[in-house]
C-alpha cells in the first residue's frame, strides 16, 4: 500500500495522469477507453479496492467498483463519471492538449473540465478512505463510463441494459456539471446544482426533388426546398416555457441581486449570471439548431435529394411541442427521421441528498448560495434514471468570478483552476461522508 498523501494533492496528480492518457471518442463507435480504464483499476487496486472492467465492444471500457457501507439497510449511492473525451486539435491550443500541464494556476488539457477533474476527485477521495480505514454508511458504487460523449451506447446505456445488477440496491446518483460557483451581484456566489436536463431529439431532414443539369430551369430543386426549411427552423423564435427548476433558480437570482422577478419573462435576469447565461438561456425554451448539411456531388448537377441535421433539445414536459413545431415549419413534403433521442429529466430539489450537498458547500463557503438549475445538455444520469435511480449533477468547484466556465466544455485550452479543484474535493468528500 502506498503512503498516505493529502487527497487534494492526490486529486491534482490523478487529474494530470488522466489527461495524459488520451481516451478520445470520435463518435460512430470510434473510441478507446481501455488505457484509462486500466489506470483506474490499478489506482483502486493499489489501496485494496477491487474494480472490474466491463468491455461493451473492443476497447470500449466501463469500470465498476462497490465500496460496502456499514448500514446494509440504507440504499446505495452511485458516484459516476465518464472517462471518454472529445477530440482536440493541437494546432488550435496554446498548450499540448494531452500534457496535463500546470500553468497560471490551472491544470490544462482535454478533459480537465469534462470530466477527468471529477474522476480524479472521486479516486482521490476513495483512495484516502481506504488508506485510513474509513467506511461510509451506505454502499458507494463507483462507475466510470465509456461513450458519454457520443450517446452512451457503449457506456451507461450498455451497462444499465446488460449489467443492471452492479447498481442493485442503489437509489440515487451524482455526477458532473453541478455544484460549480457563479458570481453575481456584490460578489455573491451561487452554486448551481443540476436537478434537471433537457431531452435530445436529433433529426435528419430529407428533401426529394428532380435531378437535372445546373444550367436549366428547375422548380423542384431539393436543395432549395431543404435550405428554405432549415433557415425557417434556425430563425424560429421558440416560446418561453418555464419549468419548476428554472423558476426556483431565477427566484433566487432575483432575490440575491435585488432585481424584479417577472414569471412572464425571465430573460432580463440572464444578464445577472454572466457568461453562464449562454447555457441557462437555452433552458428557458426548446431549441432546434441546424448543424449539418449534405447535398450534391458536382457544381453543374442539381441533386435529387438533400439532407440536413437538426439538433433539437426539449424541456421536461415539452417534447411534443418541439416535434410538432418542427413538423409544422418544414411542411409535409420533407421527411423527418430520428438520428438520436434521449429523455428529459427533472428531479426533486427538496430532498435529503440535496440537503447534504448544501451543507457540504456551506461548510467550506458559508456565504455560498446553493440553487437548482436545468442543464441544456445531458449526462449519464439519463441512463440510470431508466432503472429507477434518481440523479443529480454535483461535482463542486469554486470558480473565479471572471472565468467563462461553460466555454471550456469541449473548448480550446480547456482547463480547471487548481484552487477550485482543491475546494471541490474537500466539499465532495464531506458530502459523501455525510449522505
Amino acid at each position: 500500500m502506498s503512503e498516505i498523501r493529502n487527497f487534494e494533492d492526490e486529486a491534482i496528480r490523478i487529474c494530470q495522469d488522466l489527461i495524459r492518457i488520451p481516451s478520445v471518442n470520435f463518435g460512430e463507435g470510434r473510441g478507446d477507453e481501455e488505457a484509462v480504464a486500466n489506470y483506474i483499476v490499478a489506482s483502486l487496486a493499489e489501496v485494496g479496492i477491487e474494480a472490474r472492467i466491463y468491455e461493451s465492444a473492443p476497447k470500449r471500457c466501463n469500470v465498476i467498483a462497490r465500496i460496502k457501507g456499514s448500514n446494509p439497510d440504507k440504499p446505495g449511492l452511485v458516484v459516476h463519471g465518464h472517462i471518454d473525451v472529445v477530440p482536440a486539435n493541437a494546432a488550435e491550443w496554446s498548450v499540448e492538449p494531452f500534457a496535463g500541464e500546470i500553468k497560471d494556476g490551472c491544470i490544462w488539457g482535454r478533459g480537465a473540465v469534462d470530466m477527468k477533474n471529477v474522476d480524479a476527485m472521486i479516486l482521490a477521495i476513495v483512495r484516502d478512505w481506504a488508506q485510513r480505514g474509513y467506511v461510509p454508511e451506505r454502499d458507494i458504487v463507483l462507475a466510470f463510463f465509456a461513450d458519454e460523449e457520443a450517446g452512451m451506447t457503449f457506456g451507461s446505456r450498455w451497462m444499465t441494459a446488460n449489467h443492471p445488477e452492479v447498481f442493485a440496491g442503489c437509489s440515487e446518483a451524482i455526477s458532473e456539471v453541478g455544484g460549480f460557483s457563479v458570481t453575481v451581484a456584490d460578489g455573491k456566489r451561487l452554486y448551481f446544482i443540476e436537478a434537471a436536463q433537457k431531452g435530445i431529439h436529433w433529426m435528419k431532414l430529407t428533401a426529394q426533388g428532380r435531378a437535372g443539369h445546373g444550367s436549366m430551369m428547375n422548380d423542384e430543386n431539393a436543395l432549395t426546398a431543404l435550405t428554405e426549411a432549415v433557415a425557417k427552423i434556425g430563425r424560429y423564435e421558440w416560446p418561453q416555457r418555464y419549468t419548476k427548476t428554472v423558476k426556483d433558480l431565477f427566484k433566487e437570482v432575483a432575490r440575491v441581486t435585488g432585481k424584479a422577478y417577472d414569471e412572464k419573462d425571465l430573460r432580463p435576469l440572464l444578464k445577472e449570471i454572466g457568461s453562464t447565461a449562454r447555457m441557462i438561456g437555452a433552458t428557458l425554451q426548446n431549441t432546434a439548431n441546424p448543424t449539418m448539411l449534405e447535398a450534391g456531388y458536382k457544381a453543374n448537377v442539381i441533386p435529387g435529394t438533400a439532407s440536413a441535421v437538426i439538433d433539437g433539445r426539449f424541456l421536461p414536459g415539452y417534447e411534443d411541442e418541439l416535434n410538432e413545431t418542427v413538423r409544422a415549419i418544414v411542411g409535409p413534403d420533407i421527411l423527418i427521421e430520428t438520428v438520436s433521442h434521449d429523455i428529459a429529466l427533472e428531479v426533486d430539489f427538496d430532498a435529503p441528498l440535496v440537503d447534504a450537498m448544501k451543507a457540504a458547500i456551506l461548510a467550506h463557503d458559508p456565504e455560498g448560495i446553493p440553487v437548482p438549475y436545468l442543464m441544456s445538455g445531458g449526462t449519464d444520469n439519463k441512463a440510470l434514471s431508466e432503472i429507477g435511480i434518481v440523479g443529480y449533477g454535483f461535482s463542486p468547484l469554486r470558480l473565479p468570478a471572471d472565468l467563462d466556465f461553460m466555454s471550456l466544455f469541449h473548448g480550446v485550452d480547456e482547463r480547471v483552476p487548481i484552487d477550485g479543484l482543491r475546494f471541490g474535493v474537500r466539499v465532495l468528500n464531506d458530502f459523501l461522508e455525510s449522505c
